[in-house]
């Protein structure tokens, strides 16, 4: 049986990528990925996953803001770090998983954001918490709004459950991927823990 243009087109990326990341010519390598609100646009380094796309994100931005910040090397090709985070992000979807064991590369957070982005990542699977709580989490529990804006910039959204932050009154609140991806996933969760 014959390949298809399109497979064979597929098979000489992965061994171009393979090979780029062999000679040291690939800092980051990305790929797509379906997901039930949208693709995602994922990003691995050799420490891991370091970025996380969400559909309303414009693609060229999010490449450009990667070649700013660590480098233009990057590639569409296989990696281990992205070959995780998609069959977690699957078994997630599915029900399957509540803890994300995929290695991070968290280089794009710094100082206070990064605190907040650590507290956020401590909220347990299916429940939430104020953005006030997280601001005291991470140490400062007058910066909530400052908190807001850390998590408004979250490189790893999903992963680092930034939907799992809510107003200090309940409210949804924003979220980069839309409102109605913070309610489903929050719903999702809800009724997996239940």
């Amino acid at each position: 049986m014959n390949a298809t243009p399109a497979t064979d087109f597929a098979a000489v990326r992965a061994r171009l990528g393979a090979r780029a990341r062999e000679e040291g010519l690939l800092d980051i390598a990305i790929a797509r990925h379906d997901a039930p609100d949208g693709p995602l646009l994922l990003a691995a380094t050799e420490v891991g996953l370091v970025r996380v796309a969400l559909a309303p994100e414009p693609e060229d931005a999010v490449l450009q803001r990667l070649a700013e910040t660590i480098s233009p090397r990057i590639m569409r090709a296989p990696h281990p770090a992205l070959e995780t985070a998609r069959r977690e992000l699957d078994a997630y979807f599915a029900g399957a998983l509540t803890t994300f064991t995929v290695p991070l590369d968290r280089r794009l957070s710094r100082g206070f954001r990064r605190a907040v982005l650590d507290a956020t990542a401590a909220i347990p699977y299916g429940a939430t918490a104020s953005y006030a709580q997280v601001a005291a989490a991470a140490g400062n529990p007058r910066a909530a709004r400052a908190a807001g804006t850390a998590l408004a910039t979250n490189p790893l959204p999903i992963i680092v459950p930034c939907h799992r932050v809510l107003r200090s009154g309940g409210e949804i609140g924003d979220y980069l991927g839309g409102t109605p991806m913070k309610e489903h996933l929050l719903a999702m969760e809800a009724a997996v823990t239940r």
